[in-house]
């Protein structure tokens, strides 16, 4: 056995056995390896964010949060091609980064031939002037959304006036060619919306967003343009 297809087993080890523990000693025998090659096998994982975590202790060991993961999927080559040009044609959504991440975390999952197919029609796609990057600190805002945080922002208006603002963030709107953060803005004290690409700076607070009962049927949208959950089916 290679170590992907290692590291594959390994978490689908780990799943079968939640919510119970498997010693290194128990993987190692299992897997025909040596304890400090488990050990090294489920840091990577850990660093690739499997939610894998330790117990210490004679009765510990290592088990998976089965809650924040996936079961097997079967992705064709074809199917992982389409994400990966789908995230290289266009580089300036919000969630660029996290799609970078998760693209790899999928080509890992993969078995070596599906993988190396993937790797092979993707060689076949080229992506011609995508979309530039925004100049935005990484991460934060989609945090900050998530962990339902105040942001202090660095952004200049459309009339190119530099400003510092307190916002509550409540929601990301894509209306092409533009995306925007949606919430309330403590300057203005009212709703507001910000482009992404107006943004220089962004830090995350430690203060936690009031429940303001803001919906985002009232932002400030075209009327052509409503918007719809990127997870809801079309039609």
């Amino acid at each position: 056995m290679n170590r992907t297809d290692r590291l594959y087993a390994l978490v689908e080890e780990l799943r079968a056995a939640a919510p119970r523990h498997r010693s290194t000693t128990w993987l190692a025998e299992r897997f025909e390896v040596s304890g400090r090659t488990i050990e090294r096998d489920l840091s990577a994982l850990q660093q690739a964010g499997v939610p894998i975590y330790a117990t210490p202790g004679r009765r510990g060991g290592y088990a998976i949060d089965v809650e924040h993961t996936l079961p097997p999927l079967n992705f064709s080559p074809a199917e992982v091609v389409a994400v990966a040009t789908a995230l290289a044609a266009d580089t300036g959504t919000p969630f660029s980064q996290a799609g970078r991440s998760a693209l790899q975390k999928l080509l890992t999952a993969l078995g070596e031939v599906d993988a190396d197919g993937a790797r092979q029609l993707a060689a076949r796609v080229r992506v011609v002037d995508p979309a530039p990057a925004r100049h935005r600190p990484p991460g934060v805002i989609e945090h900050a959304i998530v962990q339902r945080r105040v942001v202090r922002l660095d952004y200049v208006d459309r009339s190119g006036l530099p400003t510092q603002r307190e916002v509550e963030p409540v929601a990301v709107v894509g209306v092409r060619p533009n995306w925007y953060v949606w919430g309330w803005c403590r300057l203005r004290e009212a709703p507001r919306v910000f482009r992404l690409d107006r943004i220089f700076g962004a830090v995350m607070l430690d203060e936690v967003c009031p429940d303001r009962g803001l919906d985002l049927a009232d932002a400030d949208l075209p009327p052509d343009l409503p918007g719809r959950s990127i997870l809801e089916p079309d039609g």
